[in-house]
């Protein structure tokens, strides 16, 4: 029993590594590099800042994460770049939840398995969840935003030179490529576009910086990649072995129905559970298929890929613990609001 659970965890740990460190967390790490290195801290704070009217920041957070097609720990690399440039935390938040819980790609492919009444309600919950979101985090850190706001040096500039807002282009579709091109089909099609991208990036890099410049972008990059990396792959391990001792009929007989225990239970399986970005889509239809009620399939929706144990670790690790003590049970709490609410409606 014991080897099978470990088994478990090593297997999910290989698939983890195999399918999506390469075409999903190397991008996303360059482009937290990236963000860090070549945006005007000045001018982050601008638009997304703490000092900034939040109706503002809110949307624009929101806005641009809904073209962010990446999982709970892929887009970690990517918000937390925001925020250590200048972001306020609710703005940062805000895009840590929305990209992985209601991007256009998980949406379209929610409505191909789904319906459209499903992706009606995916959408407006998620975004609705984002404004709670935010403010919450920036209400509870409201001390620490003004510490920060005061430390950051307000003063206007450019948000970016040309050469490197093309980098940072180069950098999102390189990112959304494999996952926007390859819907359907064997990984190696994700790989072959990812090495295209790998060589667009790699010859405009050396033609347009100097030495000196990528190295910074690299150090910056390394930077996110010890302090997130390692706790992923510890979560995803943990995440196998409790998959392994979980049976598949306990889940299916507890989610039948309406209720709030039942939303509970799907947004607890979803903000625990790793699944990377459109596969909660056929797991929830299987379940559905088996007797799920509606709402606790919206929680699953929602938190499936907006959450997971190697997030909170992650989360933990770059934003501090205090963040994530507030932000995941929020989560887990709207959650299973949303899915109760959507149960009756839907």
């Amino acid at each position: 029993m014991l080897v099978q659970v470990l088994l478990g965890g090593l297997y999910a740990l290989q698939d983890y590594v195999a399918l999506h460190v390469l075409t999903c967390l190397v991008p996303a790490f360059l482009l937290a590099g990236g963000i860090v290195t070549f945006v005007s801290r000045e001018a982050i704070i601008g638009y997304l800042g703490a000092a900034v009217r939040r109706i503002q920041s809110f949307g624009i957070a929101a806005g641009g994460s809904f073209f962010v097609a990446a999982c709970s720990c892929t887009v970690i690399p990517v918000s937390s770049g925001i925020y250590y440039g200048g972001a306020g935390v609710g703005a940062a938040f805000i895009i840590l939840w929305v990209a992985p819980a209601a991007n256009i790609l998980a949406l379209t492919y929610t409505g191909s398995i789904l319906g459209g009444t499903m992706v009606a309600a995916r959408l407006v919950s998620a975004l609705l969840m984002s404004v709670v979101v935010g403010s919450v985090m920036a209400y509870a850190f409201r001390r620490e935003e003004t510490d920060r706001v005061s430390m950051l040096n307000q003063g206007g500039g450019r948000l970016i030179d040309r050469k490197s807002l093309v980098l940072l282009l180069l950098l999102v579709v390189w990112l959304l490529s494999p996952n926007y091109l390859v819907i359907e089909g064997p990984y190696w099609q994700k790989v072959s576009v990812w090495a295209v991208g790998l060589v667009v990036v790699t010859g405009y890099v050396l033609k347009s910086y100097s030495r000196e410049r990528i190295v910074a972008w690299m150090r910056e990059t390394w930077w996110f990649v010890r302090m997130i990396f390692p706790l992923l792959l510890v979560g995803v391990f943990i995440v196998g072995i409790i998959g392994t001792m979980l049976r598949p009929e306990w889940i299916e007989a507890a989610l039948g129905g309406e209720g709030i225990r039942q939303s509970f239970l799907a947004t607890m399986i979803g903000a625990v559970t790793y699944f990377a970005t459109m596969t909660e889509a056929p797991f929830v239809d299987t379940l559905m298929g088996l007797g799920m009620g509606k709402g606790p399939a919206l929680a699953l929706l929602l938190t499936g890929p907006g959450l997971s144990l190697p997030n909170w670790l992650a989360i933990a690790r770059v934003f501090g613990r205090k963040k994530a003590m507030v932000y995941v049970p929020t989560i887990v709490a709207l959650g299973t609001l949303v899915g109760w609410i959507a149960g009756y409606v839907l």
